[in-house]
């Protein structure tokens, strides 16, 4: 999640604001320490462009 994230450049206020997240509460999730919930996975997933193995690291593509 992070590496996407900073590979476009992106704090993680903006993308919390994508799943409707605050930036401590998307800082937990990115860490570890919250669960994601698949449908923020899905939001996520489009909001990259990328399939969810390639989000979560089954694939490289």
């Amino acid at each position: 999640m992070r590496a996407l994230r900073e590979d476009r450049d992106l704090t993680q206020r903006e993308v919390g604001a994508v799943i409707n997240k605050s930036q401590q509460g998307y800082s937990h999730i990115e860490d570890g320490r919250a669960e994601l919930k698949i449908e923020d996975l899905i939001k996520l997933c489009e909001f990259y462009g990328v399939s969810a193995d390639y989000f979560i690291g089954m694939s490289e593509k």
